[in-house]
């Protein structure tokens, strides 16, 4: 019972994290299948053109996002040392930085149109794209703040204003879809134009929420510095950035492949990609829980490291790659029994269910590798080793794993089925790479003194 009471006790303490970000994840995801679906029921066009932009914005704002989540290291470790006065200083200087990356990142959208003319449009579905892209454009500030304020939250392992923000954020762009997109109640019918300004309304919702929520929690105002205007500190900036950009970077990277890899598969025809969207989709959504958990033992670990508690970092190491695993087993169970239901929500067509059953089993051995490179990779970013992590990715997939997709998918494969088949083998071998060299890292790692030890 002395044995496992520890692990319960810190098993519950990972829950309480965890389940407020799993809900928060899943709202943010929510909010692009509304747009998805509203936007489809008023026209393909606007469809098309959503999904064009959205695809433009998306890795800007994963870029942004892995810069900001270097806070929840930073702070997570100040927080497990008892820094007080560290944490509340480094709050100015993170808002600091979310307006200078979202000051870069809102024009890059709004000054788009040459990146869209070299993709050939046509001239109703670039004009659409465009307006899409430059109403996103003025939502894209309020994303990096938003971030700085849940990544600072999140550090503390309260992730209750991020969910409650996420939430209300969700619920908030359907009605602001319906009337932009549509033109109801008396609002312009603006259609794919209309989805970007209620997406761009919603951003702006959830810094103030999450922001309205810290300030009138009184278990969080300890941790907030004086409401006054503060100087940047290129110190601490330069900090957050040495160790985020690596994060975002991998962020960016892992799209980018995955974007080439739908181009490849493109070329083997309809049903070929089709299936992939099924199988990636499936993916993504599995992929919610992992990085909750990772996310919420990333936290864990920078707690104990910052105490300085060898054996407290073992036990939240343990436990959360446990739990981990165990989503990701689930996952897996879940993709091998029910294949076809999960098929059937997408599609009826014969020719692609039969390459999706065959892709749905590589995305569930996929998925249980997967869980364990995620915990070593969160595990190691709570070590503030987040360039080793970044390395590894360019390793594993750019430089082998899209080499091997193209020789598998392309030069052996006899068939559109069989040649999607091995450019998914070739991801799973990509991420088996990755998995070693990571674990290993965190082997290492966790075999040396810590940080805080004389």
């Amino acid at each position: 019972m002395q044995v496992s009471n520890p692990y319960r006790g810190e098993a519950r303490a990972l829950f309480a994290i965890a389940w407020p970000m799993v809900i928060a994840q899943l709202a943010q995801m929510g909010t692009g299948v509304v747009d998805t679906i509203m936007a489809g029921r008023y026209s393909s066009a606007d469809l098309a053109a959503i999904a064009i932009g959205y695809n433009i914005w998306l890795p800007l704002f994963l870029l942004t996002l892995g810069i900001m989540l270097a806070v929840s290291v930073i702070v997570a470790q100040d927080f497990g040392a008892g820094k007080l006065q560290k944490i509340r200083d480094i709050l100015p200087q993170a808002l600091w930085l979310a307006l200078l990356l979202g000051g870069s990142i809102g024009p890059l959208c709004y000054y788009a149109g040459p990146l869209l003319a070299l993709l050939q449009l046509d001239a109703a579905t670039l004009d659409k794209s465009l307006g899409y892209l430059q109403a996103v454009a003025w939502g894209l500030p309020a994303t990096a703040l938003f971030q700085a304020l849940r990544c600072h939250t999140q550090g503390l392992g309260i992730m209750r204003p991020f969910a409650v923000a996420s939430v209300i954020g969700f619920l908030a762009n359907i009605p602001l879809n319906y009337a932009l997109i549509y033109g109801k109640w008396g609002f312009p019918e603006m259609g794919a134009t209309g989805c970007g300004w209620a997406t761009s309304i919603s951003m702006w919702l959830s810094p103030l929420l999450i922001g309205g929520y810290i300030f009138a929690t009184r278990e969080l105002r300890k941790y907030l510095p004086p409401l006054r205007l503060v100087a940047p500190d290129p110190g601490v900036i330069k900090e957050i950035l040495r160790l985020g950009l690596p994060i975002g970077l991998t962020f960016f990277l892992e799209i980018g492949v995955f974007s080439v890899i739908s181009l490849m598969i493109a070329t083997l025809g309809n049903s070929a990609m089709a299936a992939h969207q099924i199988a990636y989709n499936v993916w993504d959504v599995l992929y919610m829980p992992l990085i909750s958990v990772g996310a919420a033992m990333a936290t864990r670990v920078g707690h104990a490291i910052g105490s300085n508690n060898h054996q407290q970092v073992q036990i939240s190491v343990r436990t959360g790659m446990t739990a981990t695993v165990m989503v990701g087993l689930a996952s897996t169970l879940l993709l091998l029994t029910i294949p076809q239901l999960l098929i059937a929500a997408y599609t009826t067509d014969a020719e692609i269910h039969l390459i999706a059953m065959r892709l749905i089993q590589l995305v569930a051995l996929f998925v249980v590798i997967d869980s364990v490179q995620v915990a070593a990779s969160y595990c190691l970013r709570a070590f503030k080793d987040t360039r080793y992590p970044f390395v590894v990715m360019c390793l594993s997939y750019w430089l082998f794993a899209l080499p091997l997709s193209w020789w598998l998918g392309m030069e052996l494969a006899t068939t559109p089925a069989d040649g999607t088949r091995g450019i998914w083998q070739a991801l799973i071998a990509g991420i088996c790479l990755s998995t070693v060299l990571i674990t290993w890292r965190l082997v290492h790692t966790l075999r040396k003194p810590l940080p805080g030890s004389a």
